[in-house]
C-alpha cells in the first residue's frame, strides 16, 4: 500500500456536506481522504434540489427550525458570497384552504420573531387568485448557485492537495481496536482513525455492509421540473404555503426556474428495511413519466400566470429524511456514532446550512478537533 493508504480521516461521499466537513477537519490534520462514487463532487442530492437558502420562512410550524434558518443562512451568505442570487423578489403566499397555518399566524409568527416579512405589493398580489389565496408576503429569502459551491469546494480541496478519490466506491467499513479500515471497489484499504459517511441516501448502505446499527430513514425518488417563467415572474421566487402546493425558484447553474409541488414531485416512498434495494438502484431502474402538466395545471389555480411556464427539463433524484421528522417541519442534522464509541460516524443534513451544526457537533466529538475552523471551507488564507 502507499502513503496515501494511511490516513487521519476518511470522508466517505463528495457532497456539500462532505466537501466541507474534509476541509474543516484539514485545518486541523493533515490526512484527510475523500471517497466519492460520482465522476465529480457535488452530482447528486447537492445538485437537485430547490437551490433555497433557507432564511426560516419554510418552517412556520418549528420555532426552532425557522430561528436557526435565520441565524445560519446569514452565516452561509457571508462564507459563500459568490455563489448567492440576492437580486431576487421572494414570495410567500397562504392558501385560503388545506393550509396548516393560516395568514395571520404566518404573519405575526415571521414578524415577532423579527424576520424581514412585508405584505406584497398590490402589482405582486394581483399575480394571484384572491379566491385561492388569503395572504401575499415580500420576504427576504436567496437562491444559491450549487456549480459555483462545487467550484469553489473543488479548487480549495486541489489548493490544499486532499486526496480526492473519484469514481470510487466503498466495499466495506470495518474496526480494529482503534483504526478503521476502509475497503475500497479499486480492491485497496486505507486505515483511518475515523471514518465519516456523508453519503445522504446511502448512509445504510455503508453501516450494513458490516452490520453497524442503521439509521430510520424515509426515501423518496423526487422530480424536479426546470421551467422558463412567464415574463411576469422574472426575477421573484413564489412559495405557496403550508400544505399540498409548490413552489418555483431560480435554479442559478442552469438560469431557469425549479418547480416542485408537494403532493407530485414524490413519485415514490418508502422506509428503508433490511432487505430493501439501495436507494439510487431504485431510482436508476425508476421510468415513471414526469408529472409536470399535473405540478402545472394544479399551481395556476392559484397564480393564473403560470400557465405560460415553459417546461425545459426535468431531474431526478432521491431524496432522504429522518424518520422521526417525516411528519414535521423539523430538519435537525444527523450526527449518528455506529455503535458505542465506534470511530465509524453518519452524518445526514436536511438544509445546506446545516453544515454550521454539523462543525459545531464535531469540534465536542473529540479533543484533536476542537480547535478546527472553517478557514479551508470559506477559502482564507
Amino acid at each position: 500500500m502507499g502513503a496515501q493508504d494511511e490516513a487521519d480521516i476518511v470522508i466517505v461521499g463528495g457532497g456539500f456536506f462532505g466537501c466541507c466537513l474534509a476541509l474543516f477537519l484539514r485545518s486541523v490534520v493533515a490526512r484527510v481522504v475523500v471517497i466519492e462514487a460520482a465522476p465529480d463532487i457535488m452530482s447528486r442530492a447537492s445538485r437537485v434540489n430547490q437551490a433555497r437558502v433557507h432564511t426560516g420562512y419554510h418552517y412556520p410550524r418549528n420555532m426552532l427550525t425557522a430561528v436557526k434558518s435565520m441565524v445560519l443562512h446569514k452565516r452561509f451568505m457571508r462564507d459563500f458570497p459568490e455563489a448567492i442570487i440576492t437580486d431576487l423578489c421572494s414570495l410567500y403566499a397562504v392558501a385560503h384552504r388545506n393550509s396548516k397555518v393560516s395568514e395571520q399566524r404566518f404573519f405575526r409568527m415571521f414578524h415577532e420573531i423579527g424576520a424581514d416579512i412585508t405584505p406584497a405589493s398590490p402589482g405582486d398580489q394581483a399575480l394571484f387568485d384572491p379566491n385561492q389565496v388569503a395572504g401575499v408576503y415580500e420576504c427576504s429569502e436567496y437562491a444559491f448557485d450549487y456549480a459555483i459551491l462545487q467550484r469553489q469546494l473543488m479548487s480549495r480541496m486541489d489548493a490544499l492537495g486532499m486526496d480526492l478519490r473519484l469514481n470510487t466506491t466503498v466495499q466495506n467499513v470495518s474496526e480494529e481496536s482503534q483504526t478503521c479500515v476502509v475497503t475500497l471497489s479499486d480492491g485497496r484499504e486505507i486505515r483511518a482513525g475515523t471514518v465519516f459517511n456523508v453519503t445522504y441516501a446511502h448512509v445504510n448502505q455503508v453501516l450494513c455492509e458490516d452490520a453497524f446499527m442503521s439509521v430510520p430513514l424515509k426515501h423518496e425518488i423526487a422530480e424536479i421540473v426546470l421551467v422558463e417563467p412567464p415574463e411576469e415572474l422574472t426575477g421573484k421566487a413564489v412559495t405557496l404555503m403550508d400544505g399540498p402546493f409548490f413552489s418555483m425558484l431560480p435554479y442559478p447553474a442552469r438560469d431557469l426556474y425549479s418547480l416542485t409541488h408537494v403532493r407530485y414531485t414524490p413519485h415514490l416512498n418508502w422506509r428503508e428495511t433490511p432487505g430493501t434495494p439501495p436507494p439510487y438502484d431504485i431510482l436508476k431502474n425508476y421510468d415513471g413519466d414526469s408529472k409536470a402538466p399535473l405540478m402545472i395545471a394544479d399551481a395556476k389555480r392559484y397564480m393564473p400566470c403560470l400557465a405560460g411556464l415553459k417546461v425545459k427539463d426535468t431531474l431526478f433524484d432521491v431524496k432522504t429524511v429522518l424518520v422521526k421528522n417525516e411528519r414535521d417541519d423539523g430538519r435537525p442534522i444527523l450526527f449518528h456514532r455506529a455503535q458505542g464509541d465506534s470511530r465509524v460516524i453518519s452524518v445526514l443534513g436536511g438544509k445546506i446550512d446545516n453544515i454550521y451544526d454539523l462543525f459545531e457537533l464535531v469540534r465536542t466529538t473529540d479533543p484533536c478537533w476542537a480547535e478546527a475552523d472553517a478557514r479551508h471551507v470559506i477559502g482564507s488564507p
